[in-house]
C-alpha cells in the first residue's frame, strides 16, 4: 500500500530575476513499512523535499498525498492537525525541552493533542521501552548522551503512532558507535513494527540500511533504487555532505 506519494513536485523561492528553483518535478512513492533514504550534495534540495513531504511548507506546483489525502488541498489548520497526528518528525538537533525529563518530553505532544495525562504517560513509557530508554525515564536531556537524546526524540515521534516517520540527519550529531545503535533501532522499527520511515542523510553507511535510496542532485531525482546497487558505484558516492 502506498503511504506517501509526490507527483511532479517543484519548489521555487524568490521572484522575478532573483527566483531560484530548488526542486524540479520530483516524483516518488513510499510504500507502507518501507525505509527510504534520501541523499544528495549540499544545496541539492533534499531537506526542502522532506519539509514538503511532511506538510511543513507547500510546493510551488505538484501534489503530495499522505494516505491518499492531498496535503496541498488542505488549509493550514488542517495540515497542522494532520502533522500532529499522522507524521512524526525527528531532527538532527533533537529539539527536546531541557526542563522536562524523558518521560515528560515524550508525553507532552500527546497531552497537547487532548489525550489525558494518565494515558499520555502510559503511552510515553511504552514507547520509551520500545527504544530501550526505560533507564532514563526521569533524566533530563542534559544528563543524557547524544544517542540517548536521539532515542528519546524518536520515542516522542513514535508516541503519536504516526503513519509516516520523517527523519532529518538522524545521526548527524552522533559518533560512529551511537550512529550504529540508531541505525539498528531504525531498522527494527521497520522490521518489527512495520513503521514507514523517510530519512535524509549524508552518511552512506546509514543510507545502506534503507530499503531504497533516492539520490537528489540539482533539485532532481538522479537515482532511485536499492542502496547496494547505487552505493556500489564509485561515482554515486560523490554526493557530498549536507
Amino acid at each position: 500500500m502506498t503511504i506517501l506519494e509526490a507527483q511532479q513536485v517543484t519548489k521555487m523561492y524568490g521572484a522575478d530575476e532573483a527566483q531560484v528553483q530548488v526542486l524540479r518535478s520530483v516524483s516518488m512513492q513510499v510504500q507502507a513499512g518501507e525505509l527510504v533514504a534520501i541523499m544528495g550534495p549540499s544545496g541539492s534540495g533534499k531537506s526542502t523535499l522532506l519539509t514538503i513531504l511532511g506538510g511543513i511548507e507547500p510546493p510551488t506546483s505538484g501534489r503530495v498525498l499522505l494516505e491518499q489525502v492531498e496535503l496541498t488541498e488542505l488549509t493550514e489548520d488542517q495540515r497542522t492537525v494532520l502533522r500532529r497526528r499522522r507524521i512524526g518528525f525527528v531532527f538532527q538537533s533533537f529539539n527536546l525541552l531541557p526542563n522536562l525529563n524523558a518521560l515528560e518530553n515524550v508525553a507532552l505532544p500527546l497531552q497537547l493533542d487532548g489525550i489525558s495525562s494518565a494515558n499520555a504517560f502510559q503511552r510515553a513509557q511504552h514507547t520509551l521501552e520500545q527504544v530501550e530508554m526505560t533507564h532514563r525515564l526521569n533524566h533530563r536531556p542534559s544528563a543524557m548522551s547524544g544517542g540517548e537524546q536521539q532515542r528519546v526524540a524518536i520515542a516522542r515521534a513514535l508516541a503519536i503512532r504516526p503513519a509516516l516517520l520523517l527523519m532529518d540527519e538522524p545521526t548527524g550529531n552522533l559518533d560512529s558507535r551511537q550512529s550504529e545503535r540508531i541505525s539498528r533501532l531504525m531498522r527494527s522499527l521497520v522490521d518489527d513494527l512495520g513503521q514507514t520511515i523517510v530519512m535524509v542523510t549524508h552518511d552512506a553507511a546509514i543510507a545502506s540500511i534503507a530499503s531504497r535510496l533516492i539520490c537528489i542532485r540539482d533539485g532532481e531525482v538522479e537515482k532511485d533504487g536499492r542502496p547496494q546497487e547505487i552505493l556500489g558505484r564509485p561515482s554515486a558516492l560523490l554526493l557530498g555532505k549536507a
